[in-house]
């Protein structure tokens, strides 16, 4: 069942809320740090985190959480009026950079999450531009991972495989794609990522039998 109240007009209605937001607070991180997408990141993360509740459609939410551990999938999370649960994974994108490919969550861990269809994944990613003393949002996706286009995502090899952007410069966003649409299209997707990582780990095995053969004959000193 998909959730009635975030319609495509409030996951833009956030989006506007959001780059208001950032664009009119003072001093949010200091000159020294612009230069560091991490320090960047982490205060912007900070401020919405203390501020997102408000930067919600009036009469939508009933809980909100901003506590969580570091490696969790969420930096903050709520709950609507209807019960659906929604955790956010923050996202910030300097438009001077040429190439950035982030972690959005493990197969593994969305996949458990996603057995409740009443849980969201959404992606909440801001892309900034660095001036000499400040920064400004240039534009905002406040998005369930299920409307990103598997056009522009891609596995990574780590664990049970992480979902990434391939390019933050490039999002394909399709807001009529449903989550079984979605989730099979992932299953299609790591049936041709594992045999793949099979082979590269069977490479590996390969080249160490060499190396232990090398070591056992070798003289020991």
């Amino acid at each position: 069942m998909r959730s009635q109240l975030f319609t495509t007009e409030k996951y833009s209605f956030v989006e506007k809320n959001v780059i208001e937001l950032i664009n009119s607070t003072q001093d949010i991180v200091n000159a020294r740090s612009l230069g560091s997408p991490r320090a960047v990141g982490d205060a912007i993360q900070e401020l919405l985190e203390t501020k997102f509740p408000e930067l919600l459609p009036a009469d939508i939410l009933k809980n909100y959480s901003s506590a969580f551990a570091r490696r969790s999938m969420a930096d903050f999370a709520f709950e609507d009026v209807d019960s659906f649960y929604y955790v956010v994974d923050n996202k910030t994108h300097n438009l001077g950079t040429d190439f950035n490919m982030p972690n959005l969550t493990s197969v593994e861990r969305l996949s458990r999450f996603y057995e409740d269809d009443n849980n969201y994944f959404t992606l909440l990613k801001v892309d900034y531009a660095v001036f000499y003393d400040s920064i400004e949002a240039r534009s905002c996706h406040f998005i369930p991972i299920e409307h990103l286009d598997w056009s522009c995502l891609t596995l990574g090899a780590l664990g049970w495989g992480q979902i990434q952007i391939a390019n933050s410069n490039n999002i394909v966003i399709n807001r009529e794609q449903t989550r079984r649409t979605w989730m099979l299209k992932l299953c299609d997707k790591l049936a041709d990522f594992y045999p793949k990582e099979i082979a590269k780990i069977t490479k590996r095995i390969t080249h160490f039998d060499k190396i232990r053969r090398h070591w056992e004959n070798h003289p020991d000193f």
